[in-house]
């Protein structure tokens, strides 16, 4: 079973390399067009083509190309209707001869559609009646028998995979706009959430100034946020982390000569709870910290913790 298993991988790997170097100037010429674009993709196929066409509509809605797949069968019975003039359709059938997806062409020719077509046949009817053809023809299916669609749909997959990549590159698509598309995702609430919706508010770790050494270390412990902070929420006169605790033992061994004050770092880092928490946490990576005080002019709002989120 592993043996079959490898072999249908290498089959598959062997296809897509061979797809990739199939890839010429009509593939920028197809991200261009769909680019000026002015209205949705449609993406049309059917049986194991129209699985990947759904796939591939998913992938560019979500990548700042509006897309949606239209079965062919639905499309004779009503759906043709949602091909609007300035849309563009991506036909997809590794054949090019799908008699379902060919039916719907005279429809695409009176709108005026811009057609492009995925097949592994470049003299296909389906490739000869489309404005723009990308190519996916692979070496062998995966299938022993050489029915099954296997690197044939992972091509046309790949290949929707490629223009979406390309797409998002020329729009220069980011982040936060993945992020917009998918706010019930970790990434969206990562990257739209603000720091006063995950900082920590009750039982801050407090020490006065004259706290002595072993106070510091038994709050340090209850707070459990690896620091505390010196003063109050009213006024903040600085935080002591468990590395200032390593470093001030390493100085001087007696306890009973460490002070609050020699311990403590006296301007910390304090944040606006309404900085986004993707851009607070990039802050605390080039900074090496795991806290951060929220608050302003020294009066303390909440600590947020980035390994805790």
């Amino acid at each position: 079973m592993k043996d079959i298993a490898k072999r249908v991988f290498e089959v598959e790997i062997e296809s897509l390399q061979h797809v990739a170097s199939l890839i010429d100037d009509s593939f920028t010429t197809v991200v261009e067009a769909i680019l000026a674009c002015k209205g949705k993709v449609i993406i049309i196929g059917v049986g194991k083509s129209g699985l990947i066409g759904k796939k591939i509509a998913a992938t560019l809605s979500s990548t700042g190309t509006p897309s949606l797949f239209l079965h062919p069968g639905d499309a004779f019975h009503g759906d043709l209707g949602l091909i609007g003039a300035n849309d563009a359709v991506i036909l997809i059938s590794y054949s090019g001869e799908t008699d379902e997806v060919l039916r719907v062409v005279p429809f695409l020719n009176w709108n005026k559609s811009l057609i492009i077509s995925i097949t592994g046949n470049p003299i296909s009817t389906i490739a000869k009646n489309s404005d723009h053809h990308l190519n996916i023809k692979i070496t062998r299916e995966a299938c022993p028998l050489a029915l099954a669609p296997t690197s044939s749909t992972t091509a046309a997959l790949v290949m929707g995979d490629a223009l979406a990549v390309a797409l998002m590159d020329s729009r220069n698509f980011q982040e936060e706009d993945f992020a917009r598309f998918h706010p019930g995702g970790s990434l969206g609430r990562k990257l739209l959430t603000r720091i006063k919706d995950r900082m920590r508010t009750e039982t801050l770790p407090f020490v006065p100034l004259a706290a002595s050494f072993t106070d510091v270390l038994l709050v340090m412990s209850e707070g459990k946020l690896g620091m505390v902070v010196v003063g109050n929420k009213d006024h903040v006169e600085g935080i002591i982390t468990d590395g200032d605790l390593r470093r001030a033992l390493l100085r001087n061994k007696d306890i009973a000569q460490l002070s609050v004050a020699g311990m403590m770092t006296a301007n910390p880092i304090m944040i606006d709870g309404d900085e986004f928490v993707s851009q607070v946490e990039v802050l605390m990576m080039e900074k090496k910290i795991t806290n951060v005080l929220v608050g302003k002019n020294r009066k303390l709002d909440g600590i947020y913790q980035i390994y805790t989120q």
